[in-house]
């Protein structure tokens, strides 16, 4: 094409955009412009101005959700897997509320979305009209920014300052709240080139005389450990964290939601601690002389009692967002920058050191208190044992071997979604994960439903990548509708189920503080125990996705084979005993020194050596 006739392109383009628009049009335009590719929108009265405008985009899939919480997950699955702001739409009132959980999530684990609904028009704004809620009042304490769009000329620049929110800094979800009469009403749009907003700057970098103490720190210390989280994948700076820890040569544990940051295989790597982390990572921090806490938020699940956490050591705190400084846990030095930069500053500052009597240390922790399982006498004496496996203990199904399996058989390059629960943690333990944003799981706000819309949104992010949802029968069964939305929409995200029959996280709750006694945590049907219920395989034959069930060990390898090498979503029901403890464990509200770790008498079935 010639200049000129690109130019003459470019001019009517302009010219067509600036004739008259309805608010509705303008919103997918903007939408368009902000390069969003696929949204996730449930329609609904006060949304249906913005859903037919959605028939007419040429660049925005529109995925169909079958419930608005499984869209908000999705939506957020998405984000977590590319980085980029999720979109999530739903009509007012009902709608809106949905989407609540969803939205609350992002906030807590710091996820990019813009979620946008229909609200009713202007003048019952107030007045208790159908389906109206106060979303801009409801919203407020779980999103980064808010707006009630009362003018259709104010779409691009909310739509704009929306994105940009959401994306930098520290990201987190902005609602748009449209009336229908503002997507009804029509203007000649101004689509700004920039966002400036008068308070808000994002770009927090450390200085030269911050990263020159945190290097005299690391030369003078004998003890270091790096304790980083969710910021590091957030700000795409896990290349930076590794490069840093192996110059430093700063062994590193993450958070959960860190989970990626370093491979899990890096000799460097003490995997994530906390509650349920190793025993490796919790000691070492308890002992550390110097804790580098890099894009984390002191968690409780992370520190136990807060006061004993990292008690003999200097702790840095680096975090882009200067209202996590000192909030949980006072540091020494805080220092309120952008992770990705304030490690490219001290990697060429820093220098390394042998720390020889620490590592070696480490490497004895490690060797003595892997990640374990074993089947108790508990399991042998099981109904899960009688009646299932027909008593023959060689074919038990433990829950941490499936994880270790899919791992082998993945070469631990899937993407991974969870539910919550003990599934969430044996996952996190298990799985060999090599890159960032491929484990993705509720973590701060602990979403039971999370695990398969999330991983239908990964999936879509990422058609060519194998996604699996491991999930338990109490988590996957809050969002199971999902299944249609991807049979619908051909999205080939796998269901990996942990069925042992009840909510197994709160029943090993009980069992070790509740002397077993069982409030309401059994998901079976108790008028016919020997039965697995509900039946997901009917269930998913309903929907029309393929599914089966696997009770002994033998049958899991091919299992696992047909589950991945399927071309469409899948179901795979692993009956496993209810049993089983996740370990380690530090109790609620408890120190290091309280940690719960199974010493197997014989009997071992299985280790993660080196964790």
């Amino acid at each position: 094409m010639s200049k000129q006739a690109s130019t003459t392109t470019e001019s009517a383009a302009k010219a067509r955009e600036s004739a008259s628009m309805k608010g509705a049009d303008l919103l997918i335009r903007c939408l368009e412009l902000e390069g969003v590719d696929t949204v996730f929108a449930y329609p609904g009265g006060a949304s249906m101005e913005i859903h037919q405008s959605l028939t007419r985009s040429k660049r925005i899939r529109t995925i169909l959700p079958r419930h608005e919480q499984g869209g908000v997950f999705a939506a957020e699955g998405y984000a977590r897997a590319t980085g980029k702001p999720g979109v999530a739409i739903a009509t007012s009132g009902p709608g809106a509320t949905n989407l609540v959980t969803g939205v609350a999530d992002a906030y807590l684990d710091s996820v990019p979305m813009v979620v946008i609904t229909g609200q009713v028009p202007t003048k019952m704004i107030g007045k208790g009209a159908f389906q109206e809620t106060d979303v801009f009042g409801l919203s407020a304490p779980i999103v980064k920014h808010s707006y009630l769009v009362m003018n259709t000329e104010d779409i691009p620049r909310v739509v704009k300052e929306a994105f940009y929110i959401a994306g930098t800094g520290r990201p987190g979800p902005v609602w748009i709240d449209i009336p229908k009469d503002v997507q009804q009403g029509h203007c000649h749009p101004v689509f700004p080139d920039k966002v400036q907003l008068r308070g808000y700057n994002p770009d927090k970098r450390i200085d030269a005389i911050a990263v020159n103490e945190i290097a005299g720190l690391i030369e003078k210390s004998e003890r270091p450990v790096i304790y980083c989280g969710g910021g590091i994948i957030s700000s795409n700076a896990s290349a930076e964290l590794v490069a840093f820890a192996e110059k430093a040569n700063i062994p590193v544990t993450t958070t959960l939601m860190g989970i990626g940051a370093i491979p899990t295989d890096h000799p460097l790597s003490m995997s994530w601690l906390g509650m349920h982390g190793t025993v490796t990572a919790n000691y070492a921090v308890d002992k550390a002389d110097l804790l580098l806490a890099f894009g984390v938020r002191f968690d409780d699940r992370v520190t136990g009692k807060v006061s004993e956490f990292a008690r003999h050591g200097t702790i840095v705190h680096i975090d882009v967002d200067a209202s996590e400084l000192n909030k949980n846990k006072v540091a020494h030095l805080p220092v309120i920058s952008d992770i990705k930069y304030a490690l490219q500053q001290l990697l060429p500052v820093v220098k390394g050191k042998e720390f020889k009597a620490w590592h070696a240390q480490i490497a004895e922790w490690k060797k003595q208190f892997p990640f374990r399982y074993r089947v108790t006498d508990e399991v042998l004496r099981s109904q899960y044992v009688r009646e299932f496996l027909g008593g023959k203990p060689h074919e038990i199904i433990m829950p941490q071997y499936v994880i270790e399996l899919l791992s082998e058989l993945t070469n631990g390059e899937a993407i991974l979604t969870t539910g919550v629960g003990q599934h969430q943690m044996w996952a996190g333990q298990y799985y060999r994960f090599k890159h960032p944003r491929t484990f993705l799981t509720s973590a701060g706000l602990g979403s039971m439903g999370y695990g398969y819309p999330a991983a239908m949104g990964a999936k879509v992010a990422f058609p060519d990548r194998q996604v699996v949802d491991i999930d338990g029968d109490g988590s996957f069964l809050m969002n199971i509708q999902e299944l249609g939305t991807a049979h619908i929409e051909r999205i080939a995200a796998k269901a990996l189920v942990l069925n042992n029959q009840h909510l197994g996280m709160v029943v090993q709750w009980e069992d070790r503080f509740y002397q077993s006694n069982r409030g309401h945590t059994y998901l079976g049907d108790p008028e016919n125990p020997h039965q697995i219920y509900p039946d997901f395989l009917a269930i998913a034959k309903g929907f029309n996705v393929p599914a089966e069930r696997v009770f002994l060990r033998s049958q899991l390898k091919p299992a696992l084979e047909r589950m991945l090498a399927s071309p469409e979503p899948y179901v795979l029901d692993v009956i496993v005993p209810y049993t089983e403890h996740v370990l380690p464990m530090i109790p609620s509200g408890k120190t290091v020194r309280d940690i719960i770790i199974d010493q197997p008498a014989g009997g071992d079935l299985g280790t993660m050596g080196g964790l």
